[in-house]
């Protein structure tokens, strides 16, 4: 790591705990659908409510938790998360073996953890300027997405595997183990920030409107945000009912469902390992708005399969999952970098929180319209609105001056 990343023992600690959940995280993103499809026998307007489930807690708690963030201790918060959320996927196992699973439990289940998931990922953004130096930002944010997509890669294989060997409820607590996991080394970080004292807290209405004001008022974070909120608004309705059309319509198997999740995660590392280089080569600006236009075809892909048979249908949705997810990758990375750099630090919770508050905010309510749509309509109808979506998500972006920005933004 030529950088100077990996001497760094607190980015260390960080990386690797985040790296354990990640892999463990993707055995739960095989398998909660498929248990729910198969084992509990959800339908479309059920898998709409499990999706939503797991976002809806950035409308709930979004705002506030950002402010809260500010005040606490970030490790505290990072490890206690980590720790709720082994508890609560250990919980799945436990009431399958009892005999007492239901879909309303994963329901819970999924809108708990997404809670826990609000202040981690608020925390974790907001932590990791404090962690390394300004310089190494980017290199930080593409580390941990280039791991969290190698993790992509094996984690879904895995998954695929496993599940012809065990059941699904068993890779949920093989996940539950892995935020424990995570926990531990969380914990060894040694930086402490210092919270403000109570003397010098405001209103919590008011610090919440500081951070939603400093996003709303910034001519470009504004446009970004509109672009990422109106991506995952027609790909939440897209992947809420991308498991189901496979394993149903396409009558696919779990394990082969692991295995294209693995080739798309191939996408995302591709895309996190050239990210910097596609943002130097064309400049920032122009990295956001590309990425978003050569996403989409991706998508289309998928539904275009349904029209192909024997390996060409698998050649294909591998195809639109590795362009889309390495397109998906390169915009994460350069924007929330952009992100990080331009926000003052005492905002950086609150800025983070306000973003996934609008940007997350939007994907609940993406799920529940497409299993609503896919109820009534079909879920090739949900799939083809989700790709003219995601094309028109760039217009916001493209409409500006990043699309003519050759250098860094600021």
């Amino acid at each position: 790591m030529s950088d100077g990343l990996w001497r760094r023992h607190d980015f260390r600690a960080l990386w690797i705990g985040d790296s354990i959940s990640q892999l463990g995280s993707q055995l739960s993103l095989v398998a909660l659908p498929v248990l729910a499809v198969q084992v509990l026998h959800a339908r479309e307007a059920q898998l709409g409510v499990l999706a939503a489930c797991e976002t809806v807690a950035f409308l709930l708690v979004g705002l506030p938790a950002g402010a809260w963030v500010d005040r606490w201790h970030t490790r505290r918060v990072l490890v206690a998360n980590d720790l709720l959320r082994a508890l609560l996927f250990a919980s799945v196992p436990v009431a399958w073996w009892l005999g007492l699973l239901t879909l309303v439990q994963l329901f819970v289940v999924a809108a708990t953890v997404g809670v826990c998931t609000v202040f981690f990922d608020v925390a974790y953004q907001s932590y990791l300027p404090h962690l390394v130096d300004g310089e190494q930002l980017v290199a930080g944010n593409a580390r941990l997405e280039a791991t969290r997509s190698v993790a992509q890669v094996a984690g879904p294989a895995v998954a695929g595997v496993l599940l012809r060997l065990v059941s699904a409820p068993t890779l949920i607590g093989l996940d539950a183990l892995s935020f424990a996991g995570s926990a531990a080394f969380v914990a060894r970080i040694r930086h402490r920030e210092t919270p403000p004292g109570r003397d010098q807290r405001r209103r919590l209405r008011t610090e919440m409107a500081e951070g939603l004001g400093f996003v709303l008022r910034h001519p470009l974070l504004r446009r970004i945000v509109a672009c990422t909120s109106l991506c995952n608004l027609f790909g939440s309705m897209f992947f809420a009912l991308y498991p189901l059309y496979l394993l149903r319509d396409l009558g696919l198997t779990p394990s082969t469902l692991g295995l294209l999740w693995s080739v798309a995660a191939v996408g995302g590392l591709a895309g996190a390992l050239l990210s910097g280089r596609i943002s130097r080569r064309v400049g920032e600006g122009r990295a956001i708005v590309l990425s978003v236009l050569l996403g989409a075809p991706g998508l289309a892909c998928v539904p275009l399969a349904a029209l192909v048979t024997g390996p060409g249908r698998l050649g294909l949705l591998a195809v639109g999952g590795f362009v889309f997810f390495s397109f998906t990758v390169v915009y994460n990375i350069t924007q929330v970098s952009f992100r990080q750099r331009v926000c003052p630090p005492a905002l950086l919770g609150r800025m983070n929180a306000s973003v996934r508050f609008i940007v997350w905010g939007t994907q609940p309510i993406g799920a529940l319209a497409g299993g609503a749509l896919g109820a009534g309509f079909g879920i090739p109808v949900v799939l083809w609105i989700g790709v003219a979506g995601a094309a028109l998500a760039a217009l916001p972006v493209l409409l500006s001056p990043l699309a003519t920005a050759r250098g860094a933004l600021d």
